[in-house]
């Protein structure tokens, strides 16, 4: 391609600043992110991470909405060569798709085609997955079924939390999309079919999914914690009534007959509780509204005498 590309990028979260980065050489002719929304505590009403970068580059930034009014192509400017969507939020519509000279690209954060879907990352966790890696497909109507035009393979560590690997695949996807995107440009890959009976699907994570079912596993419960740190958090309610969220613990071999949710020990080296199968120790929580702490700060101001999880 003898002229600069034009590149258009649709992002919204912290996962998508190491791609945007990786265009800074190329400049994109437009961003486009979600809407400013009210966040943290305060509901303050905050830009986008990607937003904040693009306007620090020098870059138009458009957020619509939605993407319904096929005007919107001629209010952005001139048909650019590609779109690269990362974590944008919104459903490209068939107009969308077709607007690019070369298509739209998509980096999810799974090895397609498992995990397709909003949560890969916490899935793959939950499912006890050693490995899972960051996909570039060729976008379609229908989700995640696009033609795969690269993957890289990444390890998940045995104690490793989704935040942790959130950002592991984040620049693994920027370097990734680094390296296949001069042949994305020359439209020199075809890109593979995914294999449609390997498909599987990782649905939307809610606040509900963070309450602990102490009939599950020891080892099913640690994933838990991990998949869902740093959000939604998983808690659990104590007999008297207090609340704990769980931000840190390890499943234990130990076989144990006592109920689950029972407190077995409680000491500076953790709660250990019974489960449907082994024992749980947790390391660190969180009471409403405080600060994490571990176990044995906790411990100091709050004896579990007695105690069990489980509580309503």
């Amino acid at each position: 391609m003898s002229r600069k590309p034009r590149i258009v990028f649709a992002g919204t979260p912290e996962f998508a600043v190491p791609s945007l980065r990786v265009l800074s050489g190329i400049k994109p002719t437009l961003v486009l992110s979600q809407p400013d929304r009210p966040s943290g505590r305060g509901r303050s009403v905050k830009a986008s991470p990607i937003k904040q970068l693009a306007l620090d580059m020098g870059v138009r930034v458009e957020q619509p909405e939605t993407l319904l009014d096929k005007n919107l192509a001629r209010q952005w400017g001139s048909k650019p060569d590609l779109l690269i969507v990362v974590a944008y939020g919104l459903l490209l519509p068939k107009w969308m798709l077709s607007w690019p000279r070369l298509g739209c690209v998509n980096i999810h954060a799974s090895l397609l085609p498992r995990w397709r879907g909003a949560a890969p990352i916490q899935y793959a966790i939950l499912a006890g997955d050693d490995v899972t890696g960051i996909t570039i497909m060729k976008m379609q109507e229908c989700l995640d079924v696009g033609s795969v035009c690269g993957q890289s393979v990444l390890n998940i560590g045995a104690q490793e939390t989704a935040g942790e690997l959130h950002d592991r695949l984040a620049a693994l996807g920027a370097d990734v999309l680094d390296e296949i995107l001069p042949d994305l440009l020359r439209g020199g890959i075809k890109g593979k079919a995914q294999d449609e009976k390997s498909a599987t699907y990782a649905p939307k994570i809610t606040k509900a999914d963070s309450a602990i079912d102490w009939g599950l596993s020891a080892k099913d419960i640690e994933r838990r914690v991990r998949a869902f740190n740093p959000w939604p958090i998983s808690d659990s309610l104590l007999s008297d009534g207090r609340r704990l969220r769980i931000w840190q613990a390890k499943a234990l071999s130990s076989r144990v007959s006592t109920a689950p949710g029972s407190v077995i020990m409680a000491e500076r080296s953790g709660i250990d509780v019974a489960t449907g199968e082994g024992i749980l120790r947790i390391l660190r929580v969180q009471e409403p509204s405080g600060n994490v702490m571990s176990v044995e700060a906790y411990l100091a101001a709050h004896p579990l005498k007695g105690a069990a999880f489980g509580g309503k």
